[in-house]
């Protein structure tokens, strides 16, 4: 049965910023999302309503990373107005100051955690690296690879398990991973990609990934736990990086902007995709998605008026 999904209009935020922004959940019920506005700010959602907006203070130049390891805790990171990479996080009271975690960074970094107290982070035009083991701060290490300067996508689908994508200075994408013991080498997985990947896992041992192609239509491609898919088109013609999010086992939404700037979905029930359909809005780059339960996904996008916009 093919689930048909509900989406309840969007909802302005206000504020006047001029980039995407990431949204995290660390409990039912629970949103926050970031943006920068020369400063980083937030907002979030308590279960009850809306938060006011919420200045965390410094001078960032790009899209923050956020993650969360456990109910409320959040760790944010960003590249800094130095070019370092800087880190706050909220431990359930109050948000931290910021800390620099050092490096010249080249691109938005990206941040996972695959468990408690754990956290990787990697950023720079040739993948660098750093990792916080519960105790303390790893030192940070390059990771190599022939990749275009742009967010490299990690994601983790069990206990001391990484798997980063980026693309290749050849267009196709690059997968490289952490088996709990070492890094294995770069691998082509081939395709023709215009825009950064994005990586998702619902299962141990499952991880799907999706770009826009040059053809502009989406991209898919998966890992079942003995080998790779082929690459599928999704079609479409979208003109930003898409956004995934899953919200059970052998459920995906994909989210994208389309070129009449509104955006775009399409998901996988389990068995097949259902048909592109749009949300509505008008809206500048790439939206953000996330879930906090089963049946439940949030969408969020800088509007043409540079205002959060929010769908559910």
């Amino acid at each position: 049965m093919v689930r048909i999904p509900t989406f309840l209009g969007f909802l302005a935020h206000g504020l006047t910023l001029a980039a995407a922004l990431p949204v995290v959940s660390h409990d039912t019920n629970r949103l926050d999302f970031f943006c920068v506005d020369n400063l980083t700010k937030h907002r979030a959602w308590d279960g009850l309503s809306w938060r006011a907006w919420e200045s965390l203070g410094a001078v960032h130049h790009t899209i923050p990373a956020a993650v969360s390891w456990g109910p409320n805790r959040i760790d944010l990171f960003t590249q800094g107005s130095d070019s370092a990479l800087w880190h706050s996080w909220w431990d359930g009271t109050r948000w931290a100051g910021w800390e620099s975690l050092g490096c010249v960074i080249q691109s938005p970094p990206s941040a996972v955690a695959w468990g408690a107290n754990r956290l990787d982070v990697f950023a720079n035009k040739q993948p660098g690296h750093r990792w916080w083991d519960g105790t303390r701060w790893g030192g940070w290490e390059s990771l190599g690879g022939s990749v275009k300067p742009g967010t490299v996508s990690a994601v983790s689908w069990g206990p001391n398990r990484i798997d980063l994508f980026a693309v290749g200075q050849d267009h196709a994408l690059w997968h490289r991973w952490w088996d709990g013991a070492r890094w294995g080498g770069w691998e082509s997985l081939g395709g023709v990609l215009q825009s950064d990947p994005v990586a998702v896992s619902w299962n141990a041992n499952r991880i799907d990934v999706f770009a826009a192609g040059t053809d502009h239509a989406l991209w898919h491609r998966w890992w079942d736990g003995s080998r790779w898919g082929g690459w599928e088109s999704l079609g479409g013609v979208i003109e930003s990086i898409p956004s995934v999010v899953s919200d059970q086992a052998n459920r995906l939404d994909v989210y994208a902007v389309g070129t009449d700037s509104a955006v775009w979905h399409r998901g996988w029930d389990g068995t097949r995709w259902n048909a592109w359909e749009s949300v509505g809005a008008n809206v500048v780059w790439q939206p953000s998605a996330v879930s906090w339960g089963p049946g439940r996904a949030d969408v969020f996008a800088v509007g043409l008026d540079y205002a959060v916009w929010h769908n559910w």
